[in-house]
């Protein structure tokens, strides 16, 4: 007879996509909060790639993601989300298909300096109907826009959450998930379905 005390602990997986623009901050979201050393796929950006991929113009980002970032977090209640941060640039689109598959949900961050980055990130996770929030990473804890602001130029439904988060802070990347996950069951519970 097994007793409950040494019952393994049931875990409920849950998907979630980090999403954005090139240099956003996804593999910092991603690395900040998980449990377990993060798998990344950064390559170095080369001169070849110039004139295909967007580049800092100041050289401050050496490298970029080619095909996925993954990461896990354990919660409360036996929740464990696994993170699957897509790649920036533009040529890499084509993976998002397979990473967004079975996902509950979508984190599309946004950099407030170069808001056109986010656009493809955002039109993808509403045409899949998939529910996403808009998460300004705030680089060094600047808030440049209000948040509305930000929903107007990037115009993004009332119903959508929006929030700031310093990607490289632990505890906003989790409030950031937390909020995600309860967006998420919300849209279930009303019957929404997820593509």
């Amino acid at each position: 007879m097994v007793s409950a005390a040494s019952k393994p602990a049931r875990h409920t997986p849950v998907k979630i996509v980090v999403a954005g623009g090139f240099g956003v901050g996804k593999t910092t979201f991603v690395g900040a909060i998980s449990e377990i050393e993060p798998l990344r796929s950064e390559a170095l950006i080369t001169q070849a790639s110039s004139g295909i991929d967007e580049l800092f113009e100041d050289g401050s980002k050496t490298t970029t993601t080619v095909a996925m970032d993954f990461g896990r977090i354990s919660l409360q209640d036996g929740l464990v989300l696994y993170l699957f941060g897509t790649p920036g640039q533009d040529r890499f689109h084509f993976m998002w298909h397979e990473l967004a598959k079975g996902a509950i949900g979508a984190v599309v961050l946004v950099d407030t300096r170069r808001l056109d980055a986010c656009f493809a990130a955002i039109d993808f996770f509403e045409q899949r109907d998939t529910p996403f929030m808009v998460v300004v990473n705030t680089f060094d804890g600047r808030l440049n826009h209000s948040l509305e602001d930000v929903r107007e130029a990037l115009n993004v439904s009332p119903d959508v959450p929006m929030a700031y988060c310093d990607a490289r802070v632990r505890v906003d990347v989790q409030n950031t998930l937390y909020q995600l996950v309860e967006y998420a069951l919300l849209r279930a519970l009303q019957g929404i379905p997820v593509s």
